[in-house]
This record gives structure tokens, sequence and C-alpha cells, in this order.
């Protein structure tokens, strides 16, 4: 299964980390925002810009971090060549060796979710030839419109070994507005607890083999430790992809409570601090991404302190 190759890369690389790939224009260096100042279309050599620093960070990254987590949003806002870079970027953590999540919050119901699911992690037939689209590993889904969001993507789950991660209880301030109101006469207290809920029973369709984790994960933020660590009890075979750390003020020892007694079971993001790390550092910004590689050690050290990754 799809988390069964991911938590593999976590074990080999001792390092329950991803690295988000959210690229503002502005954590670009000069340098190479130069090289494109000739093209006209200024989204075009944006984007451009985009793809050589994504590429030099995953060149830096790829035998420390076992996976990278690009963001949609922030190749959208390059229009159609943001979708490319967004593609290129894709193709080219897989080449050396990464396990690509897909941050793109995608839901819908019916057929409009299937064919986010073929775009993102399944394949279309175009001419009699199968086509990867996008050809992530794994997918950000939002669960909140229910089982029909959710049923086209198990097939593929199942077929093509990939995986999702599912909104459940997000890193953002406003989060418990929805997500943290009682539900009372339920199994489940509250709207995070039973979209948990929803998970396991969905993940039954596409179980783990190796570890014991389903194909479907949940999105759990590290800036809620006490729900992370109540969840990690209640979703025995849900892996986490947990937001929040660094920037958005989660911690190690908090975000540690997201772990199984082996270490497992949960894969940490950082996007700004490694992305924009050599800014932080105040150095040669030719060295962004030598930057990047030591916050994403540091980070790395930092969170292995705390659990038990065997």
């Amino acid at each position: 299964m799809s988390f069964d190759r991911l938590i593999d890369r976590i074990v080999e690389l001792k390092n329950p980390t991803v690295a988000g790939l959210d690229p503002l224009y502005s954590y670009i260096p000069d340098y190479i925002k130069a090289k494109y100042d000739h093209i006209e279309d200024p989204l075009e050599a944006a984007s451009k810009a985009v793809l050589e620093y994504n590429c030099a960070l995953i060149d830096a990254l790829h035998d420390i971090v076992p996976a990278v987590k690009p963001q949609a949003a922030y190749y959208e806002i390059y229009g159609w060549y943001g979708m490319k870079t967004f593609a290129e970027t894709i193709s080219y953590a897989k080449q050396k060796g990464m396990y690509v999540i897909a941050d793109g919050k995608r839901n819908d119901i019916g057929s409009t979710m299937g064919a986010y699911a073929m775009a993102h992690l399944g394949e279309i037939e175009i001419r009699g030839q199968k086509i990867e689209p996008f050809g992530a590993d794994a997918l950000t889904v939002n669960g909140y419109l229910g089982t029909d969001g959710i049923d086209p993507l198990l097939p593929i789950c199942k077929e093509k070994d990939k995986g999702i991660f599912v909104l459940v209880k997000t890193s953002n301030p406003s989060s418990g507005e929805l997500q943290d109101k009682k539900m009372y006469g339920r199994p489940a207290n509250t709207v995070y607890e039973l979209m948990g809920d929803m998970c396991e029973k969905w993940g039954e369709a596409a179980p783990g083999v190796k570890y014991g984790y389903s194909s479907v994960g949940a999105v759990v933020g590290a800036t809620y430790p006490e729900q992370l660590a109540e969840l990690r009890q209640r979703l025995p075979h849900t892996f986490f992809l947990v937001p929040g750390y660094g920037a958005q003020g989660g911690g190690a020892a908090g975000v540690a409570k997201g772990f199984d007694e082996n270490g497992l079971g949960a894969i940490v993001n950082s996007s700004r601090a490694i992305l924009c790390a050599w800014q932080k550092e105040k150095c040669d910004e030719r060295d962004f991404a030598g930057a990047a590689r030591r916050e994403a050690i540091r980070m790395r050290e930092d969170i292995v302190s705390h659990i038990n990754l065997k």
C-alpha cells in the first residue's frame, strides 16, 4: 500500500518529515529571478524561476527528507505556467526517489470527484494511451462532503498504490468553529472525532499490509497536541499528515503525540522554515539550498529526539 512505501522511506532515512514546496516569488533568490528577465510574460518567467528553485531544493533534500508536499495554490497563482511547474516538480521529485503529496484539498461529489482522482492520483486514457496527468503519490482531500466525495478515490488508492489525507483536525486557529462542535448522543463527541472515525471506516477498503496503516490518512494539526494524542489512540489504522510545526507554532514535543510506540504513524510538514531558511540565516542567496538542507536536518533531529523511531 501507498503509505507502506512512505513509511519504508521514513524508516530508511530515520526522518518522519515532509518539506512543503509552497513557493512564493519573494522566497526565490534574485540571481535565479534574473535568469528569466528576458521572458516577456511575467507569469511564465516566475514559473520557470520557481521550477529552478524547487529542483535545487529537491537536489539538496532528497537524501535526507522522504517526501515533498507541493501546495497547488502556490502554483495556480502563476496561471497555466504554474500548473506546468507543479507537474514538473512532482515528476522531478519522484525521479529523485521522493514520495509526493499533492496538497490540493480537493473535494466534490460523483463524477467530478472522480475527475479529481484521475487528475492527481490516477490516469486517463487518450488515443488508446493511458497517461498520468500529475502522478502524485497522495492527495489531500476535504471529507466534509461525506462519503460521496471519498468513494471515487478508494479504488484508485487500492489499484494504483496511492494514498489520501483527509482533513480531520486542521492547524488553523478557527478550525474549532466547526471541527470542535459537540455531537451529543453519538459515539464520537466532536465533529473532528466523527471525521476521524470515518477515515478508519473508509480505510477498510484499502488496508495497509506491512505497518497496519490504510491508504486513507488524516490531516491533524501540530497546533493542537492534545487532540493529536487523542486521535492517535482513537485511529490506530490511520496515518497522520501533521502541518503546523515551526512557523505556525507547533513544537516537537507536541508533534510527538501523533506517533505510535514505534515512532511511526505520522509525517510532519514544514514549509516556510525550509523554503526561507536562507533568508532567516542571512546567508549568501546562492546557498539557499544548503540553508534548506541545514534546516531540514535541524527539524529531523528535533522531532526524532522526542519519538522512538526504530
